[in-house]
C-alpha cells in the first residue's frame, strides 16, 4: 500500500505543474498515450496535458500523429489540468507563413472551395483567400465550375488584417511563367513545326491558339479542314489543347499562321488515280457565284460547274435558279488539272446525253456510209434515247 504523503506529494506537484501555464500560451510537449478521445502529452516534469484527437487529424479524419511525436499546442485551460489546442496554433503559423509569403512573393498553393461572387474561394493552409473570376487564369474562364476542385499554385496580392482578408492571383504566376518561357517558344516556332497549343479564342474567321510563353498564332477558317469550313466553332472549341502545324512566320510582325488540315492527308493528292474525264458522280452544291456552282464531289474534292455547262435559257443567269446551295445530283467530270486543283463538271438533268455517248455515237458515224440529214438525226435521237434509259 503506497504511502498517502507520498501520494499527496505527487499530486502537488502534478498542480504545481498545471499552474505554472496561462492560458493562450504556446508550448511543446511529447505524445506519450493516445486513447479513445484525447491524446496525453507529456509537457515536461511529472505534469500531462491532454488534446482532443479531433486536433491531431487531418481533413481526411486520419491521425497524423503518433505515440512519441512532438507538437507544439496552445493551453485553453488549467482548471483540472492542462488541456491542449493545435488548431490556434495552427491558424497563427499559417498567417505568419502567409504573410511572410506576402512580402517576399513567394508562392503558395491552394485549393478551389467553390464560386463565389466576382471569383473563387481558396483554402491555404487552413486559411481563406478570395481569387477574383480574372486572376484565375490567362485565358477567358466561360464555365467558372471548371476550377473548383482544383490545387493551384497562387501569388498573394493583398494580405491585411493580420491574414484575415487575402487576395491571391493565379494569373500572376502564369504570366511570370510566360514570360520567362517565350524565349524557348520563340526557337521552336519554324515553318513545318507541328507543335501543341491551346485555343484562346474562336472568331468568326479562324482560331487563335497559344502556343505557349503567350505567343498566339492563328487557324484561318480556309486551313482547318480539306472540306469547305463555314463554322469554325464547329472544328475547335475554346481552351481545347489541338496540335498545329506551322504555315508561315512573319518576320516583321511575327504573325504567325497555323494549319489543322495539313495534318492530315491531302486528297487532292490522289486524284490523278481517282478521277477521269466522262466519269459520273454524285455531288453536292456548296455554293453559288455568278459564274457558276462549286460542287464537292468527296471531302476535300471541289469542282466547278461553269455556267456555261447549265442548259441555256432566255436569260443569262436563269440556270442559277435551278441551283440552290445543299442540292444533290449527277455530274460529270469534264475537264481535271490536279497541278492547278482544279476539276470541271457539268449537271446531268434526267434524261440528258453524257459527252462519251455523243462522242462514241460520232465516231460511229464517221465510218457509216452517208446518208440523209434526217436519217442521220433520227438514228442519233434513237442512239441517245436508248443509252440513257
Amino acid at each position: 500500500m503506497s504511502d498517502p504523503e507520498e501520494d499527496f506529494a505527487v499530486l502537488f506537484a502534478s498542480m504545481g505543474q498545471a499552474r505554472q501555464y496561462q492560458r493562450g500560451q504556446t508550448i511543446s510537449g511529447t505524445i506519450v498515450g493516445i486513447g479513445a478521445e484525447v491524446a496525453f502529452v507529456d509537457v515536461g516534469g511529472k505534469g500531462e496535458a491532454t488534446i482532443d484527437l479531433a486536433e491531431l487529424r487531418n481533413e481526411d479524419g486520419a491521425l497524423e500523429f503518433a505515440t512519441g511525436d512532438r507538437l507544439d499546442a496552445t493551453v485553453v485551460s488549467t482548471s483540472g489540468g492542462l488541456v491542449l489546442s493545435r488548431k490556434l496554433v495552427r491558424g497563427a503559423a499559417a498567417a505568419r507563413q502567409l504573410g511572410m509569403a506576402f512580402e517576399s512573393g513567394l508562392p503558395v498553393e491552394g485549393k478551389v472551395e467553390q464560386t463565389v461572387k466576382g471569383g473563387y474561394e481558396v483554402r491555404i493552409s487552413g486559411a481563406r483567400a478570395f481569387c477574383p473570376l480574372s486572376q484565375i487564369d490567362i485565358v477567358r474562364t466561360t464555365d467558372p465550375a471548371t476550377h473548383v476542385g482544383q490545387t493551384y499554385t497562387f501569388r498573394i496580392i493583398e494580405f491585411k488584417e493580420g491574414g484575415r482578408t487575402i487576395v491571391v492571383s493565379r494569373r500572376a504566376l502564369l504570366e511570370a511563367e510566360q514570360q520567362a518561357a517565350a524565349a524557348d517558344v520563340r526557337r521552336s516556332i519554324v515553318v513545318g513545326a507541328v507543335l501543341t497549343g491551346r485555343v484562346v479564342s474562336v472568331p468568326a474567321f479562324g482560331a487563335f491558339v497559344d502556343l505557349g510563353g503567350g505567343i498566339q498564332g492563328l487557324i484561318h477558317i480556309s486551313e482547318m479542314g480539306w472540306s469547305r469550313v463555314t463554322d469554325a466553332a464547329q472544328v475547335v472549341t475554346p481552351a481545347a489543347e489541338i496540335t498545329v502545324k506551322v504555315l508561315r512566320v512573319d518576320a516583321d510582325t511575327q504573325k504567325i499562321a497555323l494549319g489543322l488540315k495539313q495534318l492530315t492527308d491531302d486528297p487532292w493528292s490522289t486524284v490523278g488515280a481517282t478521277y477521269t474525264v466522262g466519269q459520273v458522280l454524285t455531288g453536292r452544291v456548296t455554293r453559288v457565284a455568278e459564274f457558276g456552282a462549286f460542287v464537292e464531289l468527296a471531302p476535300g474534292i471541289e469542282a466547278l460547274a461553269h455556267a456555261s455547262s447549265f442548259p441555256p435559257s432566255g436569260r443569262g443567269d436563269e440556270w442559277a435558279r435551278s441551283v440552290r446551295s445543299g442540292m444533290s445530283g449527277s455530274f460529270e467530270i469534264l475537264t481535271i488539272d490536279p497541278d492547278q486543283r482544279r476539276i470541271g463538271v457539268r449537271l446531268l438533268e434526267e434524261g440528258s446525253a453524257r459527252s462519251e455517248d455523243v462522242r462514241e455515237y460520232a465516231t460511229r458515224q464517221d465510218t457509216a456510209p452517208t446518208q440523209g440529214i434526217g436519217s442521220l438525226a433520227d438514228q442519233l435521237r434513237g442512239a441517245l434515247g436508248t443509252r440513257t434509259r
